[in-house]
């Protein structure tokens, strides 16, 4: 019974250590595209195998992400009217944005 016990308590301690250092993603460690992509509200698009996403949010933006040739573009349309540009080509960042 002795026996017993102690192996029960062993296990316990075991199973509970495990169980706290498991690797739990936060919401911190999400980019602002995920975050977005996960919420329940928003419709979310995937083309081309993932080179293009349209994400159109509960407040009426839309975002569109694409991939072409290496060249990232990101186009935000937002529920207000105005609108933002960002390109990323060779690690060139341009932003371009209309109010």
């Amino acid at each position: 019974m002795k026996y017993l016990f102690k192996g029960s308590l062993l296990i316990l301690a075991l199973s509970v250590s495990f169980v706290s250092c498991r690797n739990v993603e936060d919401d911190e460690d999400k980019t602002e595209v995920e975050r977005l992509m996960d919420d329940p509200d928003n419709k979310v698009e995937v083309k081309d195998g993932g080179d293009k996403i349209k994400i159109e949010t509960a407040e009426g933006d839309e975002i569109k992400i694409k991939k072409d040739d290496g060249e990232y573009k990101k186009k935000v349309d937002r529920a207000d009217g105005s609108e933002s540009k960002v390109k990323i080509d060779d690690g060139e960042v341009k932003v371009k944005t209309d109010n």
